[in-house]
Formats: structure tokens, C-alpha cells, sequence
């Protein structure tokens, strides 16, 4: 039962780890007005291979839900400077 509930703890902390280092991310120090729009960044995701769903801004980056050409579904973060991708998650 402890191993049981250890295991859980385990899972919930390295959870709650990986959610702040994704809200933690800083993409950019560029002001806004140097920032691609978000057409810009579906574009810089589409020529990545990924069927855009969603862009929203989070923190100082974009984040892009979409479809890989495998059919999994993608959290993908860019860089809204340069549309380089820093980071992504997938099913």
C-alpha cells in the first residue's frame, strides 16, 4: 500500500513539474510589435508538418495545437520572434 501511494505522489509531483516548466517558458525578451502574428505562426507550424488546429499565446511564446503527419495530437510551443520551435508535447 505505501509503494502504492508513493508511486502516486511520484506521478503527481513530476505532473505538476512538467506543467510549471511549460508555463515557465520564456520564448522571447522582444517587445510584441516584433513578434510574428499568430497566420504567421500557423504557417512556420504548417511548413512543420503540423495540421493547425489552435494558436493562443502563453507567457512570451505560441502555442500551437495541431496534428502531426502521424495523426497524434501536438501541443507545440514556437518562438514568436523567429517561429523556431522551443518545446512541444504529444498524446
Amino acid at each position: 500500500m505505501k509503494k502504492i501511494m508513493f508511486a502516486t505522489l511520484l506521478l503527481a509531483t513530476a505532473s505538476i513539474g512538467v506543467a510549471r516548466a511549460e508555463e515557465g517558458q520564456n520564448c522571447t525578451q522582444a517587445p510584441k510589435d516584433k513578434w510574428l502574428s499568430q497566420d504567421g505562426i500557423k504557417e512556420k507550424a504548417k511548413a512543420a508538418g503540423l495540421d493547425v488546429r489552435r494558436v493562443k499565446m502563453e507567457g512570451s511564446c505560441y502555442e500551437v495545437y495541431a496534428v502531426d503527419a502521424k495523426g497524434k495530437k501536438v501541443e507545440t510551443l514556437f518562438n514568436p520572434e523567429t517561429g523556431a520551435v522551443v518545446g512541444n508535447e504529444s498524446e
